[in-house]
Formats: structure tokens, C-alpha cells, sequence
């Protein structure tokens, strides 16, 4: 069962915007559920243990339910292999072992870190999602070189705390969505090809049949150039901290 007090509802809409305009399409519906207010940062030197590990609807990897020795109780994200019972800490001396916090000038070269924090004290924004994990490279001059799963190498200031290991729930990308109902709980809508579409719907539409696209580079519904498109805004200050761009 969920623990309520570290819940709260989240009101949904559906790919709305502050007018009631519908912005993203394709989403509206799906089951009700409850936000579980995960801890993504932990208190500093008092140690944990796990209550139980969760399913959280709101996100791919598991949750624990943790109590701190004083018995204030948070979510946080459960490593890969977590188990009720373990006892955990998030200090900068904390013991190098899977579940531990501690600050990436610590954790030794080659290890794997998820929940990384990219400004010291902001809490972790980083390698979050079920499975993930990034892989410590190196330590100099107040940065630690990390191997994100993207293949992007980023340099991360060492006084930036990170969870020792793997996001749980590995299995995650392995669920085969056999119907649509399955995709409705989800909150997500059916999707329309464009090519299914009239000529004035979509820049896709008309033809007797399976036509050709009849564009020469893909084409949202609107009629903007999509397919490999860069999105990342030019001259970013944080450029400068990326050794290695993804392939």
C-alpha cells in the first residue's frame, strides 16, 4: 500500500495551456492515480533503512520507502537489487556500496552512479529513469568526468552527490503494450497517420491508396521540417562541460 502522507493529486490537462487550448495532442483520459513526493537529494548523515520497495505510476524506475533513524520517513529512488531491510546513508564519508549517497570525488573511476545532481545541493537530475546509470571516468581539477547513457562524456562538479549503482527496474524497456486500452490507462489517445489524412489535414493527406509522402523532407502537421532536426538552444553556457557529444 502506498504511504498517503507523501502523496498529493495532481490535477491533470490533458495538453492544455493556462487558456484550456489543447497544445500537445494526443493525451487526455487515463487511470486516476496518486503523485508520490520522492526525495531526490536525502537527508545529510543519518542513516536509512528500507521499508519496502513501490510501483510508482508517475515514473519508469521503483520507489523505497525509507526511515530515517530520527523516524521521519521519504521515497526515494530504489537501486537495481535494493531489498527491504537494507540499510543505506547519504553523507560525504558514506561506506562505497550500492544504495549509499555520497559526494562523485569519492566514488572510485569505473564505477556506476545514477540520481547525479548537476549543482551541488539541487537534488539529483540525472540518470533517473528505470535502469540507467552513468559511468565515473575520471576526477580533475573540481569536475568528474561521467559517461552518460546517451554516450555524451559531461563534466560534473565533484561536490555534486550521486547514488552508488543502477536505477531499479531494468526490465522496464522489455513491456510489450499489447492493446490499445493498455495505452488509454496510460492517458494517451489514439494517433492518427498522416497519410490517412485529407490534403488539407496534413501535408501527408490525400491519394488514392498507399501513396509517396510527396514532400521531400518529413513534415509535422503543420507543415515545419522534422527528421534530425538539432533542438538544443545555440551557445549554451553549459556547452563548455561537454567533453564528447553523443553520437
Amino acid at each position: 500500500m502506498v504511504y498517503k502522507p507523501l502523496t498529493i493529486k495532481i490535477k491533470k490537462n490533458s495538453g492544455r495551456n493556462s487558456s484550456g487550448k489543447v497544445t500537445i495532442r494526443h493525451r487526455g483520459g487515463g487511470a486516476k492515480r496518486l503523485y508520490r513526493m520522492v526525495d531526490f537529494k536525502q537527508k545529510i548523515g543519518i542513516p536509512a533503512k528500507i521499508e519496502k520497495i513501490e510501483y510508482d505510476p508517475y515514473r519508469t524506475a521503483n520507489i523505497a520507502r525509507i526511515v530515517y533513524q530520527d523516524g521521519h520517513r521519504s521515497y526515494i529512488l530504489a537501486p537495481k537489487d535494493s531489498k527491504p531491510g537494507q540499510e543505506i546513508i547519504c553523507s560525504p564519508e558514506a561506506p562505497i556500496e550500492v544504495g549509499n549517497r555520497t559526494k562523485l570525488s569519492r566514488i572510485p573511476v569505473g564505477s556506476l552512479v545514477f540520481n547525479i545532481e548537476l549543482f551541488p545541493g539541487k537534488g539529483g537530475q540525472l540518470c533517473r529513469s528505470a535502469g540507467s546509470s552513468a559511468q565515473v571516468l575520471a576526477n580533475q581539477d573540481g569536475y568528474t568526468h561521467l559517461k552518460l547513457p546517451s554516450g555524451e562524456i559531461r563534466k560534473v562538479p565533484w561536490d555534486c552527490f550521486a547514488t552508488i549503482g543502477v536505477a531499479s527496474n531494468p526490465e522496464h524497456n522489455l513491456r510489450v503494450i499489447r492493446k490499445a486500452g493498455t495505452k488509454r490507462h496510460m492517458g494517451r489517445r489514439p494517433v492518427v497517420r498522416g497519410t490517412a489524412m485529407n490534403p488539407r489535414d496534413h501535408p501527408y493527406g490525400g491519394g488514392e491508396g498507399k501513396t509517396q509522402r510527396g514532400t521531400k523532407y518529413p513534415k509535422t502537421k503543420w507543415g515545419k521540417i522534422t527528421g534530425g532536426r538539432k533542438t538544443r538552444k545555440k551557445h549554451k553556457p553549459s556547452d563548455k562541460l561537454i567533453i564528447q557529444r553523443r553520437k
